[in-house]
């Protein structure tokens, strides 16, 4: 019997990543190098491929939000092309010296960063998370098995032969880059399930998806994704600074997971800045539900359900509450949250100090919108994903939280007594 799709590929990528392990610097930049020239020489084959998933997509009448994740145009493959622009232009952590020091017996120890090996993602809908992640586990010197999904295949599959090829023929090995091109769910369990071949999985998409890898998996995950993110407006705060903030933080693009699905305003504020936070929320078209406390200000919208509170709404929707101060706020993102990012609007620096200490996230902010969780917006060139879990790696993931370490000991003919 032949061996299936995922273990034909694992084979593949675990001899690749023994390969990567020990490439150099400069041939991991040059591979980068390339791939980027050639996603911007086929881009019309990469667009066209994916007219074909959107087409699709639409008779299968997804969501416009959706569609949004799936959809590319010439804008985002430049953000892609520039993403990897910057991960070549970054160190390599491959063989840093994390520390070193010496023991009274005279044994020299060295803590140094290596790659993690084989790494698998399984994700939905962005074609993006291809090139990303792509991109940051070659430089980090690791081989990686991507697993997208159905709606988005004929883009994935384009995308990978673009830049498998371009690596290949910058001298990295074959099979650095590989696409699981079997989107039944079979296929993906059995990759989480590919523990001789697979040494981590990372899972890029909804609620849904995560909870399967994690409750699924044999191999070890790292949890990534939902946000159920919230925006706090303190009675201290700048109220157009706080609109503005809020409008970008949910209007900017809402099917992403940094967008806020919570909006909690003091009390002492919320009658005058309730009205003007709607004005300029229904410029972007925003269904609001409110607790029976905001219904009193702003009687127009529609009661928020307790489901409302814990709900990751990836559209033009926003869920609002009124809290009794910085306490209040913080016990309710607490209990609701999804320790992604979490942000507050005060010109109170004590309140913010408070905030950003006491505030289960990976990310808090202080008057910044939580559009910025992001692996670009941090300068990492891209991410792998945004952690939300304490283990390993937290926030968005770059080159560094794609490394292990081992210690390296060199000796003089010690033996221990």
């Amino acid at each position: 019997m032949s061996d299936s799709e995922v273990v034909k590929k694992g084979k593949l990528a675990k001899a690749a990543s023994r390969q990567l392990a020990v490439t150099s610097t400069k041939v991991k930049n040059y591979a980068l190098e390339r791939m980027a020239e050639a996603l911007d020489k086929n881009a019309k084959i990469i667009l066209d491929a994916n007219s074909l998933d959107l087409e699709a997509g639409e008779k299968k009448e997804l969501s416009r939000a959706l569609l949004d994740r799936l959809s590319l145009d010439g804008k985002r493959i430049s953000g892609m092309i520039e993403g990897i622009q910057v991960i070549k232009s970054l160190p390599d952590p491959v063989g840093e010296i994390i520390s070193e020091w010496q023991r009274p017996n005279g044994l020299k120890i060295k803590k140094v960063r290596v790659p993690l090996g084989v790494i698998g993602i399984i994700y939905e809908a962005r074609p993006n998370v291809t090139v990303d992640s792509a991109a940051l586990c070659l430089k980090a010197g690791n081989a990686v098995i991507l697993r997208g999904g159905s709606d988005v295949i004929q883009t994935n599959i384009e995308i990978t032969k673009v830049i498998q090829d371009a690596a290949y023929n910058a001298g990295l090995p074959e099979n650095s880059i590989q696409l699981i091109a079997d989107t039944r769910r079979e296929t993906a369990e059995e990759l989480m399930r590919a523990r001789d071949y697979v040494d981590v999985l990372i899972p890029r998409g909804g609620r849904s998806l995560i909870q399967a890898v994690v409750e699924n998996s044999t191999i070890p995950v790292i949890e990534t994704g939902e946000g159920n993110c919230h925006a706090y407006v303190e009675r201290t705060a700048d109220l157009k600074m706080a609109a503005d903030i809020v409008f970008n933080a949910k209007c900017s693009r809402p099917s992403v997971c940094n967008a806020i699905e919570n909006l909690l305003v003091d009390d002492a504020i919320a009658a005058e800045f309730l009205p003007l936070v709607k004005q300029r929320l229904d410029e972007g078209h925003v269904q609001l539900r409110g607790s029976e406390r905001v219904r009193k200000i702003l009687p127009g919208i529609k009661l928020a359900t307790e489901e409302d509170w814990r709900t990751e709404f990836l559209a033009l929707i926003l869920a609002v509450n009124t809290v009794a101060g910085v306490d209040d706020a913080i016990n309710h993102i607490n209990k609701y949250g999804t320790k992604h990012s979490e942000t507050i609007i005060t010109r109170d620096k004590n309140a913010a100090q408070k905030f950003q200490a006491e505030i289960d996230a990976a990310v808090v902010y202080v008057n910044a919108s939580t559009r910025f969780t992001d692996g670009f917006e941090f300068g990492f060139g891209a991410e792998i994903g945004i952690s939300t879990q304490k283990l390993h790696a937290r926030g968005p993931m770059g080159l560094n939280e794609l490394t292990s370490y081992k210690y390296l000991v060199d000796g003089s003919g010690q033996i221990r007594v």
